[in-house]
């Protein structure tokens, strides 16, 4: 057995979390307004946007077969905040057709190998019956990373310029690093368990197995459901608020942040005492419920209250899908092949859910588009509670009914 991780390593991937998710937080919507700045037409962002989206979905498996097959996770992070890092310079020293498009490129494939690179290192650290709670604290602490850093690079684009956040996202890759510097690399036992060349074979064996076929299929309903949930409500805010739409849409997107930094570890908890179904129930039947509220709001500000119910899922989720993804890979090395797949899912949802929103509110309304998502929510849940099987471990099942019975003696 591996010795618990020390207190400093713990800390250090706590920062990185936080770390990360400020240098991610610099791309996004501070691109458009970027290209904006720069006389840039809406097509030509669009097309710069698409690009890394693009190669961000098409990067999925590949980047995480890549996580799995590289022995050190470690230099894998580093490699992948050093591109984003320079990805962020181009922005800022060149914002021309060649520059942004390289890297738009860049950062769409790096993106692909943080995110499998840190829950890999994760798993490292804790092993696989800590988990749950350590993948909660990744997710509390990337949350509270977002939101500062979105009010900072804000501050920042509004007060000096658009290319300063640019700057600024580069530089806080700096203290990424340090972090993931003092993270102490694990012993050779507990890293052969998570590392495994490429294979068609291994891939195909991802590709039937029926729990991942299942999950694969909530996830991609997840997101048909929440993507384009707030952007609609955007629209219907914009009407009714008038100027003080840009309020509501700011507070929109904090309240989610906030509602993942309190319940991430509690999410976490609960899959491990609990079990995995129980924790995919709650995040799940989330959606529909904050679509329906949403289509029956009569008031922009009971959206922000509303949205409370989109941290839960995204909690959930943020929690859950690595967590899953190890336990389907338990002792096999292919754990970030297996996120991989799941993520190719997260993008087809999240491409359908955009497509059918604007679809269906152009014909029906949008009440109608809010059913629809709600529905696809709905069917998801149902999948999840009907078709997917417990995949906790028998062995933490065990544990955890043993520690509850002498609880209660």
């Amino acid at each position: 057995m591996a010795p618990p991780p020390s207190p400093r390593s713990r800390r250090s991937l706590d920062l990185l979390n936080f770390f990360i998710a400020d240098v991610q937080t610099g791309f996004g919507p501070f691109i458009a307004v970027y290209l904006t700045a720069s006389k840039w037409t809406q097509v030509e962002i669009g097309f710069a946007l698409t690009l890394g989206t693009l190669t961000a979905m098409l990067s999925q498996v590949p980047a995480g077969a890549f996580v799995d097959a590289i022995r050190s996770k470690r230099l894998a992070a580093a490699g992948g905040i050093l591109a984003i890092m320079g990805s962020a310079l181009l922005f800022a020293l060149h914002p021309l057709t060649l520059s942004v498009y390289v890297a738009e490129i860049l950062h769409g494939f790096a993106s692909c190998i943080i995110s499998p690179a840190i829950a890999a290192i994760s798993l490292r650290l804790v092993g696989h019956a800590a988990l749950g709670e350590r993948l909660g604290r990744n997710a509390r602490f990337a949350s509270i990373g977002n939101g500062v850093a979105a009010a900072i690079m804000g501050a920042v684009g509004s007060y000096w310029s658009s290319s300063a956040v640019f700057w600024l996202t580069a530089a806080l890759g700096v203290p990424g690093l340090i972090a993931l510097y003092y993270i102490e690399p694990v012993t050779r036992e507990v890293r052969e368990v998570t590392r495994r060349r490429f294979s068609l074979s291994g891939l195909r064996h991802a590709l039937t197995n029926r729990t991942l076929i299942v999950f694969w299929m909530a996830a991609l309903l997840f997101h048909v459901s929440n993507a384009a949930l707030l952007p609609l409500a955007g629209t219907e805010a914009t009407k009714a608020a008038g100027s003080a739409a840009n309020l509501i849409i700011a507070a929109c997107i904090v309240v989610p942040q906030i509602m993942v930094a309190l319940i991430s570890p509690w999410v976490g908890r609960v899959a491990e005492e609990r079990g995995r179904r129980y924790a995919l129930v709650v995040g799940w039947a989330a959606l529909p419920l904050r679509g329906l509220l949403m289509a029956l709001s009569p008031t922009p500000f009971l959206l922000i209250a509303i949205q409370a119910l989109g941290g839960i899922s995204a909690a959930t989720f943020g929690v859950m899908l690595p967590l899953i993804a190890a336990d389907l890979t338990r002792d096999s090395g292919r754990f970030n092949l297996c996120m991989g797949v799941i993520g190719l899912a997260v993008f087809i949802g999240a491409s359908i859910s955009t497509a059918l929103a604007g679809w269906v509110a152009d014909v029906a309304g949008d009440g109608t588009a809010f059913v629809a998502l709600s529905a696809a929510g709905l069917l998801g849940t149902a999948l999840v509670w009907f078709g997917m099987p417990e995949t906790r471990p028998v062995t933490l099942c065990l544990r955890h009914a043993t520690l509850g019975r002498a609880a209660g003696r």
